[in-house]
């Protein structure tokens, strides 16, 4: 027995060894490479949720830990809905840092009903827009319902359709094909502007006349130039029904770019800041057998800043638009984000072809309170610059509040519900 018990002894002490050495690199690799990138192929990055990309962005920069990496495999699967989520490490573009890949692996199909918004305004009524989505072997087929009279001159409503491929050739590339069709009403206040200029009778000048129904079919390239940084570029080809002086259809062919970068830093779990901008231009060249020609210039900023449970958000909005364009690309203040208190038909019935719009925001658990400044005006006038205050509550998507516009005379409040915008 003592023989037996010696060898017994040895025979633990290797394998303590072994797991020993086998477990040392692993050891030594956590405590001296830090992660430079984390990349997640196989889904678009537009899927993933605001809280699972802050666990993300605070992982880049910390040392390799191989549980917090197999925390985040498992989220990702789960939020997802992939298959299967595995992740390899690889050399970093700079000394003792590695790159993280994540690849999600797709489940055959999956099905998704979304409401992308919902807003009431008690001066403009109801809007909202909702969708369906099929995705089968890295394709995804979306038919949504719109009924909108939020952010346009018009109120538009019909269906919209897309086909979608998120990894044409690398998970950089996307390429969508969509296609939408709309019957437009007017605000009487709108109708009586345009006769007022001649335009409802077929006159001339840079603003446009009134449609019945409008189409729109728009193939559209998306690339990540790099991490929060995403470039959009294609065509769009919109058709619509002219009602005066006889019916009749026109077009407005465009060139499309955008250009949009997202950043969000999370120094602490009650501290955060989060940065979202963009441009976009949409140009019509006689090149597009357009019956417009012109060139629309868009550019808004937001930026929130958060400390445990207050928020301060900003944001900022600047547009310019030269040439004769459709109504639908003029641009509008008093809605249910701009302005908020004010009736787009009291600021500009036509909208405008230049806009500036600032806003402040402060948030205190559920309490809301806001502060917005702007002016739409059209080239050749002064704008007037007009504001409004309001507060309300606020959780998560959905907001409810009370807008006052500040201006002389009756205060009239407007009321603002809704979430997703």
């Amino acid at each position: 027995m003592g023989r037996m018990t010696r060898v017994l002894c040895v025979l633990f002490l290797v394998a303590w060894e072994l797991n020993a050495w086998n477990q040392e690199p692993d050891a030594n690799v956590n405590s001296r490479y830090s992660v430079e990138s984390i990349h997640i192929s196989g889904y678009h990055s537009s899927r993933i949720s605001e809280s699972l990309r802050s666990q993300i962005d605070k992982l880049i920069g910390e040392k390799l830990d191989s549980a917090a990496l197999s925390r985040l495999a498992s989220r990702l699967r789960d939020e997802l809905h992939a298959r299967n989520v595995t992740y390899k490490v690889q050399r970093g573009t700079i000394p003792d840092h590695v790159a993280v890949e994540f690849e999600a692996e797709r489940t055959k199909n999956e099905f998704d009903l979304d409401v992308h918004n919902f807003a009431y305004n008690s001066q403009i009524g109801l809007s909202g827009e909702g969708d369906a989505t099929l995705r089968v072997d890295g394709n995804s087929f979306m038919f949504g319902l719109v009924d909108n009279g939020n952010d346009l001159v018009e109120r538009f409503a019909g269906i919209k359709a897309r086909v979608e491929r998120q990894n044409v050739g690398t998970n950089r590339l996307g390429l969508s094909f969509e296609f939408d069709s709309y019957h437009t009403q007017w605000n009487p206040t709108t109708l009586s502007s345009l006769e007022t200029t001649g335009t409802l009778a077929g006159g001339t000048g840079n603003i446009a006349g009134i449609y019945r129904t409008r189409q729109n079919f728009q193939p559209v390239a998306t690339l990540i130039l790099a991490p929060g940084l995403t470039l959009g570029a294609g065509v769009s080809f919109e058709r619509f029904q002219m009602q005066f002086p006889a019916a009749r259809y026109e077009s407005a062919n465009t060139v499309v770019n955008t250009l949009r970068y997202h950043r969000r830093w999370d120094e602490s779990d009650v501290y955060q800041q989060v940065l979202d901008a963009g441009y976009s231009l949409r140009a019509a060249t006689k090149a597009f057998s357009t019956d417009y020609v012109y060139t629309r210039h868009e550019w808004d900023a937001r930026y929130a800043f958060t400390h445990e449970h207050s928020t301060l958000v900003a944001g900022f909005l600047a547009g310019v638009i030269d040439g004769r364009a459709p109504l639908f690309e003029r641009f509008v203040l008093g809605n249910s984000t701009t302005l908020r208190g004010w009736n787009m038909f009291d600021v500009d019935p036509l909208g405008g072809d230049r806009v500036v719009h600032g806003s402040l925001e402060y948030r205190y658990r559920l309490l809301d309170v806001f502060y917005d400044t702007g002016a739409v005006w059209s080239h050749g006038t002064s704008p007037d610059r007009k504001q409004s205050v309001g507060a309300g509550f606020r959780k998560d998507c959905f907001l409810l509040a009370i807008a006052f516009p500040l201006k002389d005379g009756r205060v009239e409040p407007v009321l603002i519900a809704g979430m997703n915008f």
